[in-house]
C-alpha cells in the first residue's frame, strides 16, 4: 500500500512540474521577441536547478503548445516545419547539459555562485536554440517559396544565438538571484522586507526611468547615429546596477535593458540593432562573471572578519 502511495506521489510530481512549466513556458514565449528570447533562459534555469529525473517532465510540459502550434498551422507551413517546430527543444538541451552539470558544479562547497558555467551553458543553448530556429524558418520557406521574406539563412542563425544567448544570460542569473536572495534572507520574507530592498528601489526610482527616456529616444530618432547612440545608452543603468549590486544587479539591469532594446528593433532582422546586442551581450557576459567574482570576495571577507 505505502509503496502504491509513493508511486502515485512520484507522477504527482511529474504531473505538478509539467503543468507548472507549460504556464511559465507559454508566459515566456508570449513575452519573447525575434531579437529576445525568454525561453531560453527559462529551460536553461530549470534544467541548471531541477533534478534530472524531472526534465522529461520540461519536455511534455513544452511539447503540448507546441504541438497545439503545430497542428492548427501544418497547412500553412508545411509538415516538415509542423514536425520540426513540434520537438521540444528542451529535449535537444540534455546532452550538453547533462555533460556540464557531471562536469561541473553550479555552486562550489561554500554556496558560491560558478558564473562561468552560466555562460558557458548559455552559449551551448543559444547555439542549439538557433540552430532549430534557422531550421524550422527553412521548412517553412521550402514549402512555399513565395510567400515569406527571402532572408538570408546565415542572418537568421546570426540573429537567433544573440536573441536566444541574451535571454539565457538574462533571465537564468535573474532566477539564481531570486533564489540567492531568498536563501540568504535573515528575516520572514514580506512585502514589507521586499521594498525596502534597495535594489528593487534602484530599480523602481531611475533604472527604469532612465531605460524609458533612452527608448523613447530610439523609437523617435529620425537619425540612424542618433538611434544607435540611444541603443548603447541603454547599458549605462545595467553598468550602475552591476556597481552598486553585483551580478544581481547586472542580471536584472541586463533583463530590463534587453527588454528595451528589443522594443526598438526595426522588423525581425535589424543589423544595426544586432550589433548593438552583439555588443550587449559581450559586456553583460563580462560584468556578470566579475560581479560574481567581487561578490563571493566580499562574502568571504563578511565571513572571516565575523559578526
Amino acid at each position: 500500500m505505502k509503496r502504491s502511495i509513493s508511486h502515485w506521489n512520484a507522477w504527482g510530481q511529474y504531473i505538478a512540474v509539467a503543468a507548472a512549466y507549460e504556464a511559465v513556458y507559454e508566459i515566456a514565449r508570449y513575452c519573447s521577441q525575434p531579437q529576445f528570447l525568454l525561453t531560453t533562459g527559462l529551460r536553461l534555469a530549470c534544467m541548471l536547478l531541477m533534478p534530472a529525473r524531472f526534465w522529461p517532465a520540461l519536455a511534455v510540459g513544452e511539447f503540448v503548445p507546441l504541438a497545439e502550434n503545430a497542428l492548427f498551422c501544418a497547412d500553412r507551413f508545411g509538415t516538415a516545419w509542423a514536425v520540426l517546430i513540434a520537438i521540444p527543444t528542451v529535449v535537444f538541451y540534455w546532452p550538453v547539459l547533462g555533460m556540464v552539470r557531471s562536469k561541473w558544479h553550479l555552486y562550489d562547497a561554500e554556496g558560491r555562485l560558478h558564473m562561468q558555467v552560466i555562460v558557458y551553458a548559455s552559449i551551448v543553448a543559444s547555439i542549439i536554440t538557433a540552430g532549430l530556429i534557422t531550421a524550422t524558418w527553412m521548412a517553412a520557406f521550402m514549402h512555399d517559396p513565395g510567400k515569406f521574406p527571402a532572408h538570408d539563412p546565415t542572418m537568421v542563425l546570426v540573429s537567433r544565438l544573440v536573441g536566444s544567448y541574451l535571454g539565457a544570460l538574462t533571465l537564468t542569473p535573474v532566477i539564481l538571484s531570486l533564489r540567492d536572495r531568498y536563501l540568504r534572507r535573515q528575516d520572514v520574507l514580506t512585502v514589507a522586507a521586499v521594498w525596502r530592498s534597495t535594489l528593487l528601489r534602484d530599480i523602481l526610482w531611475w533604472v527604469i526611468p532612465a531605460l524609458a527616456v533612452l527608448d523613447w529616444l530610439a523609437l523617435t530618432a529620425n537619425v540612424e547615429s542618433v538611434r544607435q547612440l540611444a541603443q548603447f545608452a541603454l547599458l549605462l543603468p545595467v553598468l550602475g546596477l552591476a556597481w552598486r549590486h553585483g551580478w544581481h544587479g547586472t542580471a536584472v539591469g541586463g533583463l530590463l535593458a534587453s527588454f528595451a532594446l528589443a522594443s526598438t528593433a526595426h522588423g525581425l532582422l535589424d543589423n544595426e540593432t544586432l550589433k548593438v546586442q552583439t555588443v550587449m551581450s559581450v559586456v553583460l557576459s563580462g560584468a556578470l562573471i566579475l560581479g560574481a567574482r567581487s561578490t563571493a570576495t566580499r562574502r568571504m571577507t563578511e565571513a572571516d572578519q565575523g559578526p
